[in-house]
């Protein structure tokens, strides 16, 4: 794909593109193909002479004649970033490619002028008077002249820099989903994210016959978690603590044998430890609860029950939970 940048002066265009250049873009410049022109002309390379060369190459090689030339030095395997684009012709002609979308950066002209008077340029205006008589140069140009009113027009996005960097870059990524899959986020849902979690806490699970945990969580803050195994302090099910796991009885028979704590039960024990309180939180449990599990979440004020993988009883304990009022459904993966 070619991402095209257009934009008012020191709006962010170059910060742009050197964003993109991180997500393995290569960047094309039009405004130094006007540099090298200038170069080969011997004249000093400032904001007035890079108007008035632009506009000369579009009046002698056509509107498009940057863009052209861009195209030509772009290979059909990468994707690049097109800089300096000032002309709706060479939006045009950019489109042609069947790979183009054009972001159009745009700021407040004082924050503009503040950047610019940072960047210390001798060449840069050095008045908010004559930078905004440049800004009209570029903004309002006639037909085959730079005419960044007209750019923006058929920019695919609009993105405004008015804030800080990192909102920036937030704004350039949003940018990027909107005109791409393969640069599409896709953020896990809050279910997905503290199952996720779940999953992780479960792989400290000594329990050789299933790895479970359970985390509970309020107000999006995970604030405890539980594995199944055997109690604190006494050997580990993984080093023979538990007979009934090692001797890998059968599933939902002889319960009142095993020693290992379920997830639930650990995670609820743990915030009473530690004095967290858990009424109304939600509990996220790789697997539905058993019937002890479920008595314990109705009588701690857990309000909810996220679950993954189906318990062999897990029947009986749903009609507790549903009795009591504890919302409890399953996470169902899209």
């Amino acid at each position: 794909m070619i991402i095209g940048i257009s934009g008012e002066n020191c709006a962010g265009k170059t910060t742009c593109a050197q964003y993109l250049i991180k997500k393995g873009f290569h960047c094309l410049s039009l405004s130094d193909i006007l540099r090298e022109l200038l170069k080969e002309e011997n004249v000093p390379i400032t904001r007035e002479n890079l108007i008035k060369k632009g506009n000369e190459v579009r009046a002698k090689r056509g509107w498009g004649a940057l863009a052209d030339i861009a195209l030509k030095k772009i290979p059909s395997h990468s994707n690049y970033v097109v800089d300096s684009i000032r002309n709706p012709a060479e939006v045009d002609r950019l489109r042609e490619s069947g790979r183009f979308f054009l972001f159009y950066i745009t700021a407040d002209p004082k924050i503009r002028f503040e950047r610019m008077r940072k960047r210390g340029r001798e060449a840069d205006p050095n008045s908010y008077e004559l930078f905004l008589k440049f800004d009209r140069m570029e903004m309002e140009g006639k037909e085959g002249e730079q005419n960044l009113l007209a750019v923006k027009e058929k920019a695919d996005v609009v993105i405004e820099n008015n804030a800080s960097l990192d909102e920036f870059y937030d704004a350039i990524d949003g940018a990027l989903s909107k005109v791409s899959k393969e640069f599409r986020m896709r953020r896990p849902s809050w279910d997905e994210y503290f199952m996720q979690i779940a999953h992780v806490v479960a792989g400290r699970s000594n329990c050789i016959k299933r790895k479970v945990a359970a985390i509970i969580v309020k107000d999006r803050r995970i604030i405890s978690t539980g594995y199944n195994g055997t109690p604190k302090g006494t050997k580990n099910c993984s080093e023979g603590g538990c007979p009934r796991c090692n001797s890998f009885s059968e599933s939902g028979k002889d319960l009142e044998q095993c020693l290992c704590s379920h997830g639930e039960e650990n995670a609820i024990v743990q915030a009473a430890l530690h004095g967290i309180a858990i009424k109304g939180a939600t509990l996220y449990t790789t697997f539905s609860p058993c019937l002890l599990c479920a008595k314990m979440i109705i009588n701690s004020g857990i309000r909810e029950v996220v679950y993954e993988g189906q318990y062999p009883l897990e029947e009986k304990a749903r009609q507790l939970l549903e009795e009591a009022g504890v919302q409890i459904r399953k996470l169902e993966r899209g």
